[in-house]
């Protein structure tokens, strides 16, 4: 419990899926969290923060944008460390550059900036994703070993049009580089699909994909993704920070599955669900690959199993009224 007791932290992008289990677990290790939203006077952004155990006594709400320069300086003032996870992540992009790429880039260069300013600010730990990891055109198959020294190629994302894959890859590359220049000591955690219990009241992109299947889908997609549990994630961010031999980036995955294993965890712990049974297309289905976590083990990290990540994330969407059976 006192490990981060007197310790001050920053949480960039709060209110957000992982950023809710990273300040709800830092609150219950001690820690006082200084917690940036876009709007602090919004219920559904800040609810769900202000009633975790020990909010009233050590959780500050601040609002900050990504976009304005200097906007996170007052808020990383007298913090020991600085966990910046805001990124937007959807889908139905319009203008790539605005809605993904300039706030994953300026705003994390613009985090960045504001913690060189502060001596007391040990270390910052960034959360990336395996998209900035994973696509660099080499061939994947079930033989395919992934691990941390694997960096996406931005050729490659834009041959393909991956603009969240590219805004992810850019934001890392502008980290690295800058904490280079400046002498800032960073770790980067590069997650998977995220699911398992959601604390915000609000769908986010991950646990949608799973929302669809239980909601009437009449196919899967011919994809394959890692997998990985929400408070998995949460906690190597705060050992990353906690520490202190944690250097470079880390792969969190559990598992890679393609969505056909997906429905079939689904099936096999709800029978009674009309799950989809074809693939959205007839081509051979998109092959799995290995992911290594022989260095996230370094960290004492300990995997939660897919089959109870998939079973919290359906348990939760009913919890949360998003779906009902």
């Amino acid at each position: 419990m006192s490990c981060g007791a007197g310790k001050i932290v920053c949480v960039t992008g709060a209110s957000g899926y992982i950023a809710s289990w990273l300040v709800k677990l830092l609150l219950a290790r001690g820690y006082t969290v200084k917690a940036t939203v876009r709007d602090p006077n919004d219920p559904r952004r800040t609810e769900h923060l202000v009633t975790l155990d020990g909010a009233s006594e050590r959780l500050q709400l601040f609002k900050a944008n990504l976009l304005e320069e200097g906007s996170f300086d007052s808020v990383v003032e007298g913090c020991d460390g600085v966990f910046h996870t805001a990124s937007p992540f959807y889908h139905d992009v319009k203008d790539p550059q605005a809605e993904l790429i300039d706030p994953a880039v300026k705003g994390t260069l613009n985090v960045l900036n504001s913690c060189v300013k502060v001596p007391s600010i040990k270390r910052v730990v960034l959360t990336s994703s395996m998209a900035a990891v994973t696509y660099n055109g080499q061939p994947r198959n079930p033989d395919t070993v992934i691990d941390e020294t694997w960096f996406s190629d931005q050729e490659v994302c834009k041959q393909q049009k991956l603009w969240y894959v590219l805004s992810k890859t850019l934001a890392e590359e502008a980290a690295w580089k800058f904490a280079k220049e400046k002498g800032l000591d960073i770790v980067v955690l590069n997650p998977a699909m995220v699911i398992g219990p959601l604390l915000q009241p609000t769908l986010n992109t991950s646990a949608a994909a799973i929302l669809s299947l239980i909601k009437g889908a009449q196919t899967f997609p011919n994809a394959t993704f890692g997998w990985v549990n929400v408070k998995n994630v949460a906690t190597a961010h705060i050992l990353a920070f906690e520490v202190p031999s944690a250097s470079g980036r880390y792969c969190l995955v559990e598992r890679v599955a393609h969505y056909s294993e997906v429905v079939k965890a689904l099936s096999e712990l709800y029978p009674t669900f009309h799950l989809p049974e074809k693939c959205a297309d007839d081509k051979p289905y998109v092959p799995t690959y290995q992911v290594s976590k022989e260095k996230v083990k370094g960290l004492g990290l300990e995997f939660i199993p897919f089959e109870v990540s998939i079973k919290e994330t359906v348990e939760s969407l009913k919890e949360k009224a998003f779906v009902d059976f």
